[in-house]
């Protein structure tokens, strides 16, 4: 039987003027009103979107689980946008309501789907952190190399919420660390810190700092894809890991404009949307106990361990909540048990005109989240993520 775990994201790369960490708002007239309005084109989107997904995942379940392989299946027949659009007047989870004579569709369940009623919710940007290798990642879809790993699929798709349609020709970047923790390049901390104890109180809670890169050209579980016509964008990796105070998670930053590089990476122009998606707990747990996850130092070092969601370090997952916004993979089984691996979806409705190409992460995110300012150790640069 296969197991679906709900959720999808919608992510709002917002108007600039809002522009910055997940926990900072709009303050002045202007960017509240900027910000209702790509609200409220979100909500007209839902129906779309709703079907989106679910049109995604029967041609999923169809080509994947009927045998067909994955590298030769696609996600859509020809002309499969043009026939979404069309199911719009059918749609059981889009109704009207009336609010001074102006239509609201509602964010339902799609009759046969598994799209829930937060679909339509904005997420918020998130910081990319520090290991992220600006003009080095390779464009490709299998992001494995030689890592081992459960294997994971992912599908993302791409939606402008200026036009509630999918996205062509737009550069998603992913990258995540292995199975132990570990990003590429960056395989151990400074020697200076190598006894460092993980922050006892404030907002970096559980941290150390950021291990440096000491390896350069390596590439493994980093790549970026250009959407197609459907707005998708796919890979093929393993399931991370995790490391300390850090819950389980995967960068993504979203490019409408790019170049591409001789060497098969590219250079980001504009960025619209910086963020971290996850799954749930029981998800983790499951994989925890599995070759190789289980080798992972942490699980033996007293007063470490497995973070959990709740528990994510700088408020990250937390702030990626606000509101009800949820940033965790529709999460499939490829086979009968989760050992086969996984197929993740999600869905990322991206402000196209957006532009946070000048925000950059900061070891500050989630101080603001603490009613006190608590001192931070002095002893070392913390740049952690």
């Amino acid at each position: 039987m296969l197991t679906l775990f709900q959720s999808s994201i919608f992510a709002l790369a917002g108007a600039a003027a809002v522009a910055g960490h997940s926990h900072e708002g709009p303050k002045s007239a202007e960017e509240k009103a900027s910000l209702n309005k790509l609200k409220e084109a979100s909500y007209l989107c839902a129906p779309q979107i709703a079907a989106y997904n679910a049109q995604r995942e029967r041609a999923w379940a169809q080509k994947v689980l009927g045998g067909a392989s994955y590298a030769e299946k696609r996600r859509f027949v020809e002309g499969g946008w043009e026939d979404i659009a069309q199911q719009m007047k059918s749609i059981d989870g889009a109704h009207e309501t009336d609010s001074g004579d102006k239509r609201i569709l509602a964010c339902e369940a799609v009759a046969g789907s598994k799209i829930r009623n937060h679909t339509c919710v904005l997420a918020p940007e998130v910081t990319e952190g520090p290991y992220f290798h600006d003009g080095e990642h390779p464009i490709r879809s299998n992001l494995g190399e030689l890592k081992d790993g459960l294997p994971m699929n992912m599908q993302i798709g791409l939606i402008d919420v200026n036009t509630c349609e999918p996205i062509e020709n737009v550069l998603l970047d992913i990258w995540h660390c292995d199975a132990l923790g570990y990003y590429a390049g960056h395989p151990r901390p400074h020697a200076h810190l190598t006894d460092e104890e993980p922050a006892k109180e404030g907002h970096r809670k559980g941290l150390l700092s950021a291990y440096p890169r000491d390896h350069d050209g390596e590439t493994w579980l980093r790549g970026a894809q250009i959407s197609d016509r459907n707005g998708i964008v796919e890979f093929q990796s393993i399931f991370p890991g995790y490391y300390q105070g850090r819950a389980t998670h995967w960068h993504i930053r979203v490019h409408p404009d790019f170049e591409v590089l001789p060497n098969n990476t590219y250079i980001g122009k504009t960025l619209a949307h910086t963020g971290q998606l996850f799954v749930q707990d029981d998800i983790n747990s499951a994989v925890d106990m599995m070759y190789p996850y289980v080798n992972n130092h942490l699980r033996t070092m007293p007063g470490r361990g497995r973070t959990r969601n709740w528990q994510d370090s700088l408020n990250i997952f937390e702030d990626s909540q606000i509101g009800g916004y949820q940033s965790m993979w529709d999460m499939h089984y490829m086979g009968s048990v989760i050992s086969q691996g996984l197929q993740g979806f999600i869905t990322v409705v991206i402000n196209s005109t957006a532009d946070y190409s000048q925000i950059k992460w900061s070891v500050e995110q989630g101080k603001d989240r603490f009613a006190s300012k608590l001192a931070e150790p002095t002893a070392a640069v913390h740049e952690e993520l």
